[in-house]
């Protein structure tokens, strides 16, 4: 289906936005020709915006490889400086994490994936990295669940006629129809629960965070290791702690209109 774009979009600025997203952690150095397959640019655009972005600062060479600078970081936090949420959750989370001993974050929906905007570890039970910034599919995620079941009817309806769900691990949600039914469950109970979806081995329960007009804007999950907890033990241990988490950072989100427009 063919995007349609305002008469004031600007097209360099999507092309020099996507050449950012070319580098990851599975490609953090990329050459000229890498980049412009990537970002389906000729090779003389890629050029263009690699030099531009080496002029700002925002990427480095060694001549023949290029790779994102320290800079980037800027560009994310600029966004968390401007959301009081991280800030808010630090404290409850810290305490959370106390009070279960296992690990604890916080993430934001963005388009079909949950961004991580605050997390408190305890030992590492995943083989992937996760920080501030690391993004999943929310389909396969308690917070992206929470988050999902929080939307609109119209939105909701928008984005399970959009996505596309891969088996992740042999648990994973077998298709739109079972992720309906799924997200109908956690809008009734209020908190959302995923057993090795995401990632084999991992467990993680989550509950929403809500401003003050009652929108979801967040989400806040435990997670554990299958190996030593129980779906029952979750239930039972977690679940209680987890919601009263969730409910402490609630009322603690500023009630400006402005400040909840920064979390929405």
């Amino acid at each position: 289906m063919t995007t349609v774009r305002s008469a004031d979009f600007v097209q360099s600025l999507e092309r020099g936005l996507a050449v950012i997203r070319a580098f990851d952690r599975s490609h953090p150095e990329l050459t000229l020709s890498e980049v412009a397959a990537a970002t389906g640019v000729t090779r003389a655009a890629a050029r263009r915006f690699l030099l531009t972005l080496m002029e700002l600062g925002y990427v480095r060479t060694d001549g023949r490889f290029f790779s994102l600078s320290p800079r980037v970081l800027e560009l994310g936090y600029a966004y968390l400086s401007s959301l009081s949420l991280p800030e808010v959750a630090e404290v409850h989370l810290e305490a959370l994490v106390a009070e279960v001993n296992e690990s604890s974050s916080v993430s934001v929906l963005d388009g079909p994936d949950v961004v991580y905007v605050a997390r408190v570890p305890t030992s590492r039970i995943m083989t992937v990295t996760i920080n501030v910034g690391t993004r999943f599919p929310a389909y396969a995620t308690s917070m992206g669940r929470v988050l999902l079941a929080g939307l609109s009817d119209e939105d909701l309806a928008a984005y399970l006629d959009g996505v596309t769900i891969d088996r992740l691990t042999t648990r994973t949600i077998g298709g739109v129809s079972a992720l309906r039914t799924e997200l109908q469950r956690v809008r009734a109970q209020g908190w959302a629960l995923v057993d090795q979806e995401l990632e084999q081995g991992l467990r993680a329960v989550a509950a929403p965070i809500r401003d003050r007009a009652g929108r979801t804007v967040a989400a806040v999950n435990v997670s554990t290791a299958a190996s030593r907890t129980t779906l029952e033990a979750i239930r039972r241990d977690l679940v209680p702690p987890l919601l009263a988490a969730a409910a402490r950072i609630s009322a603690d989100l500023p009630a400006a209109p402005r400040a909840e427009r920064r979390i929405s």
